[in-house]
């Protein structure tokens, strides 16, 4: 039985594209140099914010979000930053009675600037908010009070293997990887994720029949 789903930020539902695009701008470096180098530190398994640190060594993550809000450059999600499948993969899944949720690692702005995109869910949190952030547990016992049903009724959709799979199965979630993204493309056909993934997905409108045979 499931009961509920409740979907990851970044390249889950948006494409990431332009915020890495403006994070290489400010820091002054080719977007391509930046890509190049969160791919690197994405493939060592390491936290891509030490992306950061391997382009300007000290970077101070928080402030420099802090300095790009007083430029006038700060962060933005914007209805162009959604991949095409979310708003009609979202509307299905509440259509047939589920209740749709997203949660991932996010600041407290982008909490605000997703609402104000009106997807069809029922609730938005990011970690910003709840002050946890994923791989810690506590960001997916926070998963488990914010969405209806025991954990084993509720589908958690990310892209990524050890932020989004492995804590998820963990916490007693039924995890779902979608490949795309650097991420996504990277570990679908890791091991780890076909023993813990409930499944793997190419987009986001496979959900809809996926969870009905699950329900």
């Amino acid at each position: 039985m499931i009961r509920s789903v409740v979907f990851d930020v970044g390249e889950t539902l948006l494409d990431d594209s332009r915020e890495f695009g403006a994070w290489a701008d400010w820091l002054g470096v080719p977007r391509h140099t930046f890509s190049a180098i969160l791919g690197a530190v994405t493939a060592a398994g390491r936290n891509n914010a030490e992306t950061f640190q391997v382009l300007r060594p000290g970077f101070d993550l928080a402030e420099q979000r802090r300095r790009r809000e007083e430029a006038g450059v700060g962060e933005r999600i914007e209805e162009s930053d959604l991949y095409p499948d979310v708003r009609p993969a979202l509307a299905a899944l509440k259509q047939a009675g589920l209740w749709v949720g997203v949660a991932g690692n996010q600041t407290a702005k982008a909490a605000a600037l997703l609402r104000s995109l009106d997807l069809p869910v029922h609730a938005i949190a990011t970690s910003g908010e709840w002050g946890v952030a994923k791989p810690d547990p506590a960001f997916f016992e926070a998963v488990i009070d914010f969405a209806p049903g025991e954990p084993e009724e509720i589908v958690y959709v990310g892209d990524h293997r050890d932020n989004d799979i492995l804590p998820a199965r963990a916490a007693g979630l039924r995890p779902v990887l979608i490949r795309r993204g650097p991420w996504g493309y990277l570990w679908a056909d890791d091991p780890v994720v076909a023993r813990d993934a409930e499944w793997v997905i190419d987009s986001l409108a496979e959900l809809p029949g996926l969870v009905g045979k699950g329900r």
